[in-house]
């Protein structure tokens, strides 16, 4: 569990932190802080257009953009949750960087514990998008993302994916599926 401080500690400090997920390892950064961001695309070699996922520990997390859908879409979401599926929302708020320039921003509880406990040591939603350079294949393991990325990133934080096969479903508050 100090590890899991200790890099939350890294993206209140605004950096940006390697970690394993559901099905592939991703890189977090605070979702308010711009040059945490857009240190984040150029590690991906990649534009601000795509836009990232965020992260949170439960769905209240997400309170503001799911008041802004239907009822019966919010239940759907919610009981998704936690899940290996990502929901694109409407965006109350987030900086551009995270919305890509949309009016919709991806929202994800994970069904991963040690993913969660770091969106709630740091008090909220995360970005967390997949650890990988645009192009190439998500870092499946601890090892790879150390390799990989260890001398890049402020912190990667040892653990392993919770077996899910690649990146989550994504789907749009409207239940059409992005993938």
């Amino acid at each position: 569990m100090q590890a899991i401080y200790a890099a939350a500690q890294k993206l209140s400090l605004g950096g940006v932190v390697a970690h394993a997920t559901e099905g592939v390892w991703g890189l977090a950064a605070d979702p308010n802080n711009e040059a945490a961001l857009l240190r984040i695309l150029q590690l991906k070699q990649r534009t601000a257009d795509k836009g990232l996922l965020l992260l949170a520990a439960d769905a209240d997390e997400f309170a503001a953009a799911l008041d802004l859908v239907a009822s019966e879409v919010k239940r759907k979401v919610e009981s998704s949750w936690p899940g290996h599926v990502t929901w694109v929302l409407p965006n109350p708020g987030y900086n551009s960087i995270v919305t890509g320039g949309r009016d919709t921003v991806a929202c994800r509880v994970p069904d991963h514990e040690q993913a969660r406990q770091l969106a709630e040591i740091c008090g909220g939603p995360i970005v967390s998008t997949s650890l990988n350079r645009a192009g190439q294949p998500p870092i499946l393991n601890y090892a790879d993302a150390l390799a990989e990325f260890g001398a890049e990133v402020d912190w990667v934080l040892e653990g392993k994916t919770a077996g899910a096969l690649g990146p989550s479903k994504i789907l749009q508050a409207d239940g059409k599926a992005l993938r």
